[in-house]
């Protein structure tokens, strides 16, 4: 029985035990879980599947992405931005997504705020919740990775006071966790061990472009 810590999976690499379920799954914690994310666009898109994820499996976003991407016009915040009438009602009839209201209201009310802000000023608010690594114990089982922090509740918290929606802290944690603010591999995953190992060894999927 599992204690929570990493698990072999068919090609004998240790990997966090939620990766194993699908091969979906293994190619995203292999290649792009942790790893650091940069830009407004790649992290509005980001913000927005873990608003879309809340109360759901991320297994069933990530599957959606590409329906996501091209619903959203691959989330350029300036295209977002001015989405009509038409375009809400086109969202709220594709199947491709998770068609719930309050969830596409918020990306497209997040959308018209974000395109008034200054280029780079959403990546820059969010790596600055970045916590010190040197901070962090190494997560050894499950039970060692927080659902929230300190860190996430600022980051919802300054989020919220820029107006934007559907940023609750366990929201802004996901998203830490995501794209790299926070490393919570096991202490030893291959992701831990040698990040892109699990891609340089050929392990895992070819990446989740094709289907994630």
């Amino acid at each position: 029985m599992s204690d929570g810590g990493a698990l072999a999976g068919a090609d004998g690499a240790l990997r966090c035990p939620w990766a194993l379920s699908t091969p979906d799954y293994v190619a995203y914690h292999d290649e792009e879980w942790g790893r650091p994310v940069h830009g407004d666009d790649a992290l509005f898109e980001r913000l927005s599947l873990e608003a879309f994820q809340s109360g759901l499996s991320w297994i069933t976003i990530l599957r959606r992405r590409p329906g996501f991407r091209a619903a959203f016009a691959d989330f350029r915040i300036a295209s977002v931005a001015v989405f009509t009438d038409e375009d809400r009602a086109r969202l709220l009839a594709d199947p491709g997504i998770i068609r719930n209201r309050a969830k596409v209201d918020a990306t497209l009310a997040n959308a018209r705020v974000l395109a008034g802000w200054a280029p780079g000023d959403l990546d820059e608010l969010i790596w600055s919740h970045a916590p010190d690594p040197a901070d962090r114990p190494v997560p050894r089982t499950l039970a060692d990775v927080p659902a929230v922090t300190d860190e996430s509740t600022a980051l919802s918290k300054a989020l919220k006071k820029r107006g934007l929606r559907f940023v609750g802290p366990t929201t802004a944690y996901a998203l830490m966790q995501a794209c790299g603010l926070v490393d919570d591999h096991l202490e030893t995953c291959v992701s831990r061990a040698a990040p892109g190992a699990a891609r340089a060894a050929g392990h895992g999927a070819k990446g989740p472009a094709a289907g994630a």
